[in-house]
């Protein structure tokens, strides 16, 4: 038995003991079920089918899906449980981790994308985009992925700019957004700091901060670039999905360095 199948065994428990008959249906059917296959399925005064019925038909339905429709619909019917029942997080966090997922705010986002725990201290408006870019990678929506993921970090520059009073954050490009944020934030300086405080001698320290605003810069420029080319194509264009999932890390990266800070 795959991880798929037990994750499912496990989560149609979940559905049959505390969803209505008539909310389960609804549940697997913005799952992407077709609901004409158990239609016959109806509770009637008196009688009708059970719920251990509708499970059973339900069972036979997604029989056939292939392993990435079955993931798919396990995902989204996680995600609806959890807005009906937000009590059962803790539960739904074990099955998903079960099949390589985590939950980020109310959506299921791959595991490895995002760290869910610096979520929570990131501002709303980033993390929204974040959030929306790892769901759209999911999903396979790769040029709204880095849209999403490019959009974060616009939210997090904006919010220094109106801050710090910098003007017109449209009249700059992407990377040099970027630099101009980490450098009026004094990222680097609160770093170096920070790492004197660990005990770092002043060459380690100067090396690695040159390290650090290269790479951050460099991976400006990469986001910068993927925008262009990549993202919002909408399939006019080819996308690497390796390069997606690299967007989003980097995002996070420079968001958490704008933000976390």
């Amino acid at each position: 038995m795959t991880e798929l199948n037990r994750s499912w065994n496990a989560l149609r428990a979940t559905l049959q003991n505390n969803f209505s008959f008539y909310d389960i249906k609804e549940i697997v059917g913005l799952a992407g079920l077709d609901l004409s296959i158990i239609a016959h399925l109806e509770q009637k005064p008196g009688g009708g089918a059970s719920k251990g019925q509708l499970m059973t038909g339900i069972d036979k339905a997604i029989r056939v899906y292939q392993d990435e429709n079955l993931k798919c619909f396990i995902v989204i019917v996680i995600e609806e449980v959890l807005k009906r029942r937000p009590d059962s997080r803790g539960t739904l966090e074990e099955y998903l981790s079960r099949l390589g997922w985590t939950l980020a705010e109310d959506s299921v986002v791959p595991i490895d994308v995002l760290d869910v725990s610096a979520l929570a201290e990131i501002p709303e408006g980033t993390r929204a985009d974040l959030v929306k870019a790892s769901r759209r990678l999911r999903d396979g929506d790769l040029s709204g992925a880095i849209s999403a993921a490019c959009g974060a970090v616009d939210t997090a520059t904006s919010n220094v700019y109106a801050d710090e009073g910098l003007g017109d954050p449209g009249e700059a490009s992407f990377q040099e957004r970027c630099r101009r944020a980490l450098k009026v934030k004094g990222v680097l300086p609160i770093m170096e700091d920070q790492l004197k405080e660990l005990g770092w001698n002043e060459e380690d320290i100067r090396r690695f901060k040159e390290n650090f605003q290269g790479a951050l810069n460099q991976g400006a420029y990469i986001m910068q670039a993927l925008r262009s080319r990549m993202g919002d194509v909408h399939g006019t264009k080819p996308i690497l999905k390796p390069l997606v999932f690299d967007s989003i890390k980097w995002s996070e990266l420079m968001v958490r360095a704008l933000e976390l800070i």
